[in-house]
C-alpha cells in the first residue's frame, strides 16, 4: 500500500509514543448478513480488507456501518456468513490457512480465526463505537489503569503513552477528580479513542471518531491516526459522515447503503473524494 501524506492542512503529525509493530492481517467477510425484524442491516456476499488499510466507511444514517462493526467485533451475531482473521504473510494463489488459535503461534506461520469461535483475536483488536464501551463509574485514570493491566502494560509505558497525548487530552481528562460519566461528550469521546489505542492494536476499529469533537482536536486526532498507522502498520477502521475528515485519512473508502458495500473505491491522494460527493448529492437530490 502507498504511504499516506498529510495535506497542508492537518499540518506535521504529532510526537505519539508507540511501541510496537505487527505481523500481517487480513480480513476476510463471506456471506455475511444480519436482519432485524424485516430490516436487512448488513447484506455483504464479499469484502476484503487488506493488512495495513485505512478503510474508511461511509454512508447514510441506517447504511449499515455500527452493525458491519458490531458484527466484526462479534458484538451482534450474523444470520449468515462470517468473518476471518488471517495473520501472516499470505499468498493468494494458495488455500487459506486452517484454523488455530493465535496464542502461542510462530509469527512466520499463517493462521485464521473466526472471532465467533475464538477469543484470542481480542488481543490484537481495539475498538470504541461508543459510549457503552466505557466504566462510566471509574475515572479516566482508573479506567486507563484497568486497560493498561488488562493487557498486561505496566504503569510507566502506560504513562508514557499518556504523556504523549497531553496536547489531545488539553488538560481536561486527567487530574480532574470526577467519574466519566460526569464528563462532556467530547471528552467522553477522546477518552474511548484513548482507550482504544491503549493496547497498541493491530486492528482499530472507531466509530464516528470525530464527533463531538472541536476542530482542533478533529485535526490532531487525523494527525494521531496516520502517524499510529505508519508507526505499527495497523489496519484501521473508521465510519465518519465527514467525507473530508474521510478522504484525508484512508486510503481506500467502502460506500454503504442499505446494508450493502455499493463501492470500494481507491483514495490514493484523494481520488475518492468526487465520485463521494456525486453519490451524496443525487441521494439528497432524490429525497426533495
Amino acid at each position: 500500500m502507498e504511504s499516506l501524506t498529510n495535506t497542508p492542512e492537518m499540518g506535521a503529525q504529532p510526537s505519539i509514543i508507540f511501541f510496537d509493530s505487527f505481523a500481517p492481517m487480513n480480513i476476510q467477510i463471506n456471506n455475511l448478513k444480519k436482519a432485524f425484524g424485516e430490516k436487512i442491516a448488513v447484506d455483504i456476499p464479499n469484502f476484503e480488507i487488506h493488512d495495513g488499510d485505512i478503510l474508511g466507511l461511509v454512508g447514510n444514517n441506517g447504511a449499515g456501518k455500527t452493525t458491519l462493526f458490531r458484527l466484526l467485533l462479534d458484538l451482534l451475531r450474523a444470520d449468515e456468513g462470517r468473518v476471518l482473521l488471517t495473520f501472516g504473510h499470505t499468498d493468494p494463489h494458495q488455500e487459506p490457512a486452517s484454523e488455530t488459535p493465535v496464542d502461542g503461534t510462530p509469527a512466520a506461520e499463517v493462521f485464521t480465526v473466526d472471532p465467533s469461535q475464538s477469543e484470542d483475536w481480542k488481543q490484537h483488536t481495539g475498538a470504541y463505537i461508543d459510549e457503552g464501551f466505557l466504566i462510566d463509574f471509574l475515572t479516566p485514570e482508573e479506567y486507563f489503569e484497568f486497560i493498561a493491566k488488562v493487557n498486561h502494560i505496566d504503569k510507566e509505558r502506560l504513562s508514557t503513552f499518556l504523556a504523549s497525548l497531553s496536547k489531545f487530552m488539553n488538560g481536561e481528562i486527567l487530574g480532574q477528580k470526577k467519574l466519566i460519566r460526569d464528563f462532556s461528550a467530547g471528552n467522553k469521546q477522546k477518552i474511548g479513542i484513548i482507550s482504544a489505542l491503549i493496547a497498541q492494536p493491530k486492528l482499530l476499529i472507531l466509530d464516528e471518531p470525530f464527533n463531538f469533537l472541536d476542530p482542533s482536536s478533529q485535526n490532531f486526532l487525523k494527525r494521531l491516526l496516520l502517524n499510529y498507522h505508519q508507526t505499527t502498520g495497523a489496519t484501521i477502521l473508521v465510519s465518519s459522515h465527514n467525507l473530508q475528515h474521510t478522504v484525508e485519512i484512508s486510503n481506500r473508502v467502502a460506500l454503504m447503503e442499505s446494508g450493502s458495500i455499493i463501492k470500494d473505491l481507491p483514495n490514493i491522494h484523494g481520488q475518492a473524494e468526487k465520485e463521494l460527493e456525486d453519490y451524496f448529492n443525487g441521494t439528497q437530490e432524490a429525497s426533495e
